[in-house]
């Protein structure tokens, strides 16, 4: 009898520094910089070039807003709860580059 074995393999995404993700914003044009604030906050301020995407958001829009599942995409909020919430759901639908930098105040 044979019997077959499937691999899973399980991704998860990685936590930086706000500084590493400042060193890979300036390092690397193609990365994606995903925040994941409502929409009044994104307004009041924003780092450079981010891409809005609330947090209550991530699940019904990510394919849309963020075509490419292989890109490095760096996600941030304010105090990065949210974040943290949007990274594991982003890999849960199958982005394998996810990096949460957590929150900003400024």
């Amino acid at each position: 009898m044979i019997s077959s074995i499937e691999e899973s393999v399980h991704v998860d995404y990685i936590k930086i520094t706000p500084e590493q993700a400042k060193e890979i914003i300036n390092n690397e044009s193609n990365t994606i910089i995903l925040d994941v604030r409502t929409q009044s906050e994104y307004d009041t301020g924003h780092i450079k070039n981010a891409v809005l995407l609330p947090d209550y958001d991530v699940t019904e829009k990510a394919d849309d807003v963020l075509p490419d599942k292989n890109a490095k995409i760096l996600v941030y909020c304010r105090s990065g709860r949210r974040s943290e919430i949007a990274a594991q759901a982003l890999i849960e639908l199958g982005y394998t580059n996810v990096l949460d930098f957590g929150g900003i105040i400024d």
